[in-house]
């Protein structure tokens, strides 16, 4: 049972491997769907814009609201706008936009392209000589890729606007001074880092969407299984390359 277990998942390894190795191969030849990329990305990006943006103010505001006890308590509530910028930009706001993108994006192209196999429409462009995989893979991760790191950094922006509001509940803080600290406090290691990841956030939630909509089967009940897969595998994989992320800029700050 577990061998069985083991070689399902090892198999399911290799093939999203093959697959996203594709990816690699199709998105330098010509004959690329320029007009599908832009659609999908103004599906991606501009639809998503204002879940993104609720939830990115809401954090800003929430930890704001629940590090000053903490702080005040030490004696420290003059370090709250350094302290809530450096826990936004750096983890906060990253990993959790990617996680909105994994269950609203990543769901969405499972289910469309699951969908679309079980109703035999791949079947019928790749009958017809339109490649399948470029005109509905490469454009989806493509533009997952570019437009999860713009919604992030959107996010950061109103996130910290949320955190002024929050400094500003319970004393008066002054803008001059809470912009000059979150600024000062912030550097290209804190800025550059958290953005450069979202790259990989995005690839991973599209890949993983792409891959298990394109091979749905089971009719009706396959769509839901690629559709729930994919939130779930992609949600797990934006956690392991944070964890790898993270690993990486220590050794960077060390050096």
């Amino acid at each position: 049972m577990k061998t069985s277990f083991l070689a399902k998942i090892l198999s399911e390894i290799g093939d999203l491997a093959r697959f996203a190795g594709r990816f690699f191969i199709e998105v330098f030849r010509p004959g690329f769907e320029l007009r599908e990329f832009l659609r999908q990305c103004f599906y991606i990006g501009y639809k998503s814009l204002p879940l993104v943006c609720i939830t990115g103010f809401i954090m800003g505001l929430v930890i704001t609201i629940q590090s000053r006890p903490t702080l005040v308590e030490f004696g420290a509530e003059s370090w709250l706008p350094k302290m809530v910028s450096v826990s936004l930009i750096r983890e906060i706001v990253p990993v959790i936009t990617a996680l909105i993108c994994a269950g609203k994006i990543g769901s969405g192209i499972g289910a469309e392209l699951g969908s679309m196999k079980v109703t035999e429409q791949i079947d019928a462009m790749d009958v017809s000589g339109t490649n399948p995989y470029k005109y509905l893979v490469v454009t989806r991760v493509l533009a997952t890729t570019f437009m999860i790191p713009m919604l992030v950094i959107i996010a950061d922006f109103i996130s910290l606007y949320g955190s002024y509001l929050g400094a500003n509940l319970r004393g008066v803080v002054s803008s001059d001074l809470f912009w000059n600290q979150v600024f000062d406090t912030l550097t290209f290691g804190d800025v550059i880092p958290s953005i450069a990841k979202t790259f990989f956030f995005g690839f991973a939630i599209g890949i993983i969407g792409c891959y298990k909509g394109y091979f749905s089967n089971k009719g009706t009940e396959g769509v839901g299984r690629s559709a729930n897969s994919a939130v779930v595998i992609s949600s797990l994989l934006v956690f392991l390359i944070d964890l790898v992320a993270v690993q990486l800029t220590d050794l960077l700050h060390l050096t």
